[in-house]
């Protein structure tokens, strides 16, 4: 594990999925090792709509923790067009700082790619009426969703775990979008990532963990955890040449001003 957070620094994981029921034995325990770390607050995106109970729940028992509801991609299969409907009442009566996790997943096939489609634009419209940032899921569909963001005339949102190109960056910048970065910047292989981080713009990024997946090197086999996220930082800093407290604190008013935290 690369060197940790100062205590003063105030962290927020931009996408955790802390109600997964994987850390249900052990959920008090991951909070408090990321608060000890600096890590404070988190944003807990939804993947279906059986998932949106638990989410306000924990949200709701746990300071520092921030709901968003939404559709994933991934459980396409499991949306049903009266989810949308009730994802619209949904926000109407329960808190929330983002709609999401929503987005395109072609990584396995096209099969579903009408209905995929369909079930993004109409969160990214909830999100437009209900005046709130979406988090976007994309794999193997990067051009599409920037497609459709720029005909939907979408403005404000995360890539989260970002793995594009750099024109695909700074379109999505341009279009008033941040990039969430995940573990795989750690990876020496991930050239393409890394020189995106090296050369957008400061407050185009955001620091994630996407616990309890996506664990990194260090921890490959593991659940990933929220704390984990010092270790991104910490390659971050050094792609950018920054003082690791000057771009915590960078990363962290980016992420309170996407989500109005």
């Amino acid at each position: 594990m690369k060197r940790p957070a100062s205590p003063q620094m105030q962290l927020i994981d931009s996408h955790c999925h802390l109600d997964d029921d994987r850390f249900d034995a052990l959920r008090v325990e991951v909070i408090a090792e990321a608060a000890q770390i600096g890590v404070t607050r988190m944003i807990v995106p939804a993947t279906t709509a059986n998932r949106w109970e638990k989410i306000k729940q924990l949200c709701d028992t746990e300071e520092g923790l921030y709901p968003a509801y939404g559709l994933h991609p991934m459980f396409v299969e499991q949306h049903q067009a009266s989810h949308l409907r009730e994802l619209d009442e949904w926000l109407g009566r329960e808190a929330a700082v983002a709609v999401g996790e929503c987005g395109l997943d072609f990584y396995a096939s096209r099969v579903d790619e009408k209905w995929q489609k369909c079930v993004f634009l109409e969160q990214v419209a909830l999100a437009d009426n209900h005046r709130l940032p979406v988090i976007v899921h994309v794999r193997k569909a990067m051009d599409e969703v920037i497609s459709l963001l720029r005909r939907q005339g979408r403005h404000g949102g995360v890539i989260h775990s970002f793995a594009g190109s750099e024109q695909q960056a700074r379109q999505l910048y341009d279009l008033g979008f941040k990039l969430g970065i995940a573990a795989t910047v750690g990876f020496e292989r991930a050239r393409k990532l890394r020189a995106v981080v090296a050369c957008m713009p400061l407050d185009a990024l955001l620091l994630e963990s996407d616990a309890p997946d996506q664990p990194g090197s260090a921890h490959r086999g593991q659940l990933n955890r929220p704390a984990y996220i010092v270790e991104h930082l910490q390659t971050i800093a050094e792609l950018r040449q920054m003082d690791v407290a000057e771009l915590a604190a960078a990363l962290t008013r980016n992420t309170e001003a996407l989500f109005d935290l």
